[in-house]
């Protein structure tokens, strides 16, 4: 092979490498992008439960949660006292769903919301990825 045309098979394969780059760094950008919540988005949310609570409650709990508007589904955990659901956020907020718990039912209850240094620490694998190091770098030019 000529020197000329294997510098036009490295610049070719340059060329669709840089190309491929460039795509996948705008997929990641639109991916990754936030947007507002629509009729399909479920969310996820916490009560912590200040006092013990038995099998019979966990019940009672799990049913008053599915009458909810809005809510999707429902996990109690009489052992640790806590109680996890997921909703869709365009019918109700976790917030009035905490709140509503509290004003109905007899159980010392607060919504767990994780601190912000809670969140960054969430996934300790992310911080190491290689993806998570692109979509960061990313992240900071737009």
């Amino acid at each position: 092979m000529t020197k000329k045309l294997v510098k036009k098979i490295f610049f070719f394969a340059l060329s669709i490498f840089l190309l491929l780059i460039v795509v996948l760094a705008i997929h990641i950008y639109i991916v990754t992008k936030p947007k507002a919540p629509d009729a399909s988005t479920i969310a996820m949310a916490r009560i912590d439960i200040k006092q013990s609570i038995n099998a019979a409650d966990s019940n009672k709990i799990g049913a008053w949660l599915y009458q909810q508007k809005g809510i999707d589904h429902v996990l109690v955990n009489a052992q640790t006292d806590i109680v996890v659901f997921t909703f869709y956020p365009v019918k109700t907020t976790a917030d009035k769903i905490v709140h509503d718990f509290k004003a109905a039912l007899p159980y010392k209850a607060e919504r767990f919301v994780p601190s912000a240094e809670a969140l960054q620490n969430g996934c300790p694998v992310a911080s190491t990825s290689i993806s998570y190091k692109v979509y960061s770098f990313f992240n900071h030019l737009f």
